[in-house]
């Protein structure tokens, strides 16, 4: 059995020599890559290569502290536990002012901020670009471009970036910012210091107004009573008692003495005369120290509480006294300050835009979308050949 071979002779039909050609240039051309890698790489490296404006960067470095804190380090820091420092959140106040619209409001009372941020500027990156409009919010959100804060929660330590097109600008604007913070500090110590002290002196004023109140009941009491001092007064009168007691007891003594040797004798009606005398006087004496209404016992009595009353208001007083002299080296004990590390300086290069860095950034970046779109593509094709 043998094989049946067709041959053909005669020109192939128009178009069939075509179906194993390779196409045209154009076909063979990865557009896909094209468009998403090489394009944007090529327009990066344009703008940063011969459109991008050189921006100088002034840097400071300070700190925000109280007067007895130190630099804990890394174990100090770990062994504070969960929680932010007071200072930590006094240098975090800092950092937000500074980026603030307050921080913008300083820096446009010194400089003209539209000028600065445009003196030199390529389009792109000149105030204003695109979607930024003339006003103070437009003018903000674009000063965020140029001014930066951070924090190192390891040294405690904070830095201002402060970028411009100039380096007399960039320096002259990241002094500001700092002097501005400075300023935010100490109005944060006179706040805090004054209410302290504010309420000591209210406390210490009730103090002397209550001893005040209790020195003029006395006075008034003494005047009224005609007493400088009714306890001295019935300490007194305690002791005329007693006076008249011992002299009546030896009057009595006398009479028994007389009575036993002449009981006949003229002499005892005058000891019994001299010893009634004395025993009306004894009850007269006892009764104005005490028992009756006008008696010296309750007004003693109603001295000793004004006398309590003044006694506790001066206590008060000294205590609010001291806790005015403890507020006040409180207050200084936690004053907070701004310590530069680090002045603002003037810049001699400019280190932005990093050129060859940013356009590294775009072809990475675009490699990476063609990449994941390229998977996603292929992974869509073969559902679809499924």
């Amino acid at each position: 059995m043998s094989d049946t071979k067709v041959t053909f002779l005669g020109p192939l039909p128009k178009g069939l020599g075509d179906i194993d050609s390779g196409g045209g240039w154009r076909d063979r051309l990865p557009w896909g890559a094209l468009l998403v890698i090489v394009l944007p790489t090529l327009i990066a490296a344009i703008y940063f290569l011969f459109i991008a404006s050189p921006r100088y960067v002034s840097e400071a470095q300070f700190v925000v502290r109280t007067a007895g804190q130190t630099n804990t380090g890394t174990l100090g820091m770990a062994l504070q536990g969960i929680g932010v420092s007071p200072a930590q959140s006094d240098a975090f106040a800092v950092h937000e002012f500074i980026t603030s619209r307050a921080g913008a409001a300083d820096l446009s009372e010194e400089f003209d901020l539209p000028v600065v941020l445009n003196r030199g500027a390529d389009p792109f990156s000149a105030y204003p670009r695109l979607g930024e409009s003339r006003t103070q919010e437009g003018l903000h959100k674009a000063l965020k471009r140029f001014v930066t804060v951070g924090y190192d929660a390891t040294t405690g330590i904070s830095t201002l970036t402060v970028e411009a097109f100039r380096p007399d600008d960039a320096q002259a604007m990241a002094e500001t910012l700092l002097a501005g913070g400075e300023q935010l500090i100490n109005e944060l110590n006179e706040r805090s210091s004054a209410n302290a002290i504010a309420e000591a002196n209210a406390a210490r004023a009730v103090a002397r107004q209550r001893l005040a109140e209790a020195e003029a009941q006395l006075t008034a009491f003494r005047n009224s009573e005609a007493f400088v001092d009714p306890e001295a007064t019935a300490r007194i009168r305690g002791e005329l008692i007693g006076g008249l007691l011992g002299a009546a007891a030896e009057l009595r003594a006398e009479r028994a003495q007389v009575a036993a040797s002449a009981p006949q004798s003229p002499l005892l009606a005058a000891l019994d005369d001299r010893i009634a005398s004395l025993e009306a006087q004894i009850a007269a004496e006892q009764a104005k120290l005490s028992g009756g209404p006008g008696s010296l016992a309750p007004r003693v009595g109603m001295f000793e509480t004004l006398r309590l009353n003044r006694e506790l208001a001066d206590r008060e007083l000294a205590q609010a006294t001291a806790a005015v002299v403890t507020a006040e080296q409180e207050a200084r004990r936690q004053r907070l300050y701004l310590d530069r590390i680090v002045s603002p300086h003037r810049p001699d290069e400019a280190i932005e835009p990093r050129r060859w860095l940013s356009i590294l950034t775009v072809l990475a970046t675009c490699v990476l979308i063609y990449g994941v779109g390229w998977l996603i593509w292929a992974g869509v094709r073969e559902h679809r050949q499924d």
